[in-house]
Order: C-alpha cells, then structure tokens, then sequence
C-alpha cells in the first residue's frame, strides 16, 4: 500500500492506494500535526496495512516534518516528496518552477496521465486555482482567485452585518435575504467566473475542445449546470501523489 499526503492549509488529504488507484481516503486538520492529535487518526486509519511508499505533496512547510515523523513510524520506506524536480509524467514549462505549488503539480500529472492535452484542472480550496496543460503535456501556469469561502468569510469579518454562511446551491439570482444574496455573489457569481476564464483559456491555447477537471471541496456543488466542466474528479490531488511515486520507481 502506497500513503499518500496532499497537505493543504486547512486540511491534510490523506490516501490509501494500491498501485493501480485511490482506495480509501480521509481529511486530518493540518494545524493538529504539531500537537500530535493527527497522529492518533493517522493510525487509526491506516489500521493493519502495510505501507510500502509513502508520497508527499506540501504547501505548508511547517506541517511537512510532523507528517514524515509521523510517516516513519511504518518503516524506512522510499518516500518521495513532490517538488519540481520531483515530478514524474508532466514536463514544465514555467519562468519559476520552484514556485509551483506540490498541489498543483499533483493536478497536473494526473490530468496529463488520464486526459487528452491541452487540459485545464479547476481545483476548488481555500483558493480556486486553475492549471493549465498544453498540447505537448508541459505545465504551463495558471491562474488563482479567492476561495469560496474565503471571499464569504471576507466579507462577515469586514463589514458589520453581514452573516457568516456556509456555501451552497441557491436557484434563484435575485436575493430574498441577507444570506440569499451573499450565496448567490458566491456560487453564481463564482461559476460566471470560471466559465469566462475557460472561455479565455480556449482562445490563447486555440483549443476547439479543453477538457476541464473539477476537484476540491466544493468542485461537485460549482460544477452543476455547467457544460464547461467535463468531470468532477475528488481524488485528483491523490491520484497525482500516486502517479508521481511510481514514477519515481521507475525513473532514476
């Protein structure tokens, strides 16, 4: 068994994977890595398997030691931590690659491996973060927009009377409350947004059809209605981890 950690700055996304996909996953809260509560949950999740590799994705440097402690408790096992020297499956083609986030990356390889390129990954977090493939499998940048509930959060802590809310579906585009019309500025007015940046990217990549993968927390809620979206795939990240560990294997 493969473990697998995309570790983000709210949650850490911790996988179960054969060699050939994601089995089973969970969320860890990373702030609990250095107060050892994680370490509980980790165990209990991994339970009796036996861990032959673990991958690591970060974007917050502080949480990664707790978590390769933590990882060593299952033996000296190789262990590959994603970077742009890491990366495995997708070339890049980037002014700064050390500035590429792990997670990013991840997306990337993934979506180079099971997708026809040029293609674009729309990951739904504390940012939404697009990245983009070309046509000859290079990561080539991206774009980054406030997170949904980043935006909403925002917005209840700079103003006084405005609620703080939790994220979802409203039909209607014509607020009857407070709350209706913030959900509306954010689902709405967030799906306005990406349609009109796949619209953009089409043009500049000169791509008749884009394949566009959705992952993230909110990824199924934003992907409703919209054509634009070719599929919503939640392990993406893990699969990327994974894809990227075997790679490593492989290669010298």
């Amino acid at each position: 068994m493969l473990l697998l950690f995309d570790i983000g700055n709210t949650h850490t996304h911790v996988g179960l994977a054969s060699s050939s996909k994601v089995i089973r996953q969970t969320n860890i809260p990373t702030a609990e890595w250095s107060n050892r509560t994680a370490q509980a949950k980790l165990k209990a999740f991994v339970g009796s398997k036996k861990i032959n590799g673990v991958s690591v994705g970060s974007v917050v440097p502080k949480a990664t030691p707790h978590i390769l402690k933590a990882a060593s408790s299952y033996g000296n096992v190789p262990t590959v931590i994603l970077t742009h020297k890491s990366a495995k499956g997708v070339g890049i083609k980037y002014p700064q690659p050390a500035s590429i986030g792990a997670d990013r990356l991840a997306n990337a390889i993934a979506a180079s491996h099971y997708y026809p390129s040029p293609v674009v990954v729309v990951a739904f977090g504390t940012a939404v973060a697009f990245d983009i493939i070309d046509r000859d499998k290079n990561y080539i940048g991206g774009i980054i927009a406030p997170g949904l509930s980043a935006m909403t959060d925002y917005l209840h802590e700079k103003t006084a009377l405005l609620p703080r809310i939790n994220i979802r579906d409203v039909k209607s585009v014509v607020g009857k409350s407070t709350e209706q019309a913030m959900l509306i500025g954010a689902v709405h007015g967030y799906r306005g947004l990406i349609r009109e940046l796949i619209h953009e990217l089409k043009l500049e990549l000169k791509a008749r059809k884009l394949p566009v993968i959705a992952t993230g927390g909110y990824a199924a809620l934003m992907a409703k209605g919209m054509k634009e979206i070719t599929e919503v795939r939640p392990s993406l990240t893990l699969e990327g981890l994974r894809l990227n560990w075997l790679g490593n294997q492989k290669q010298p």
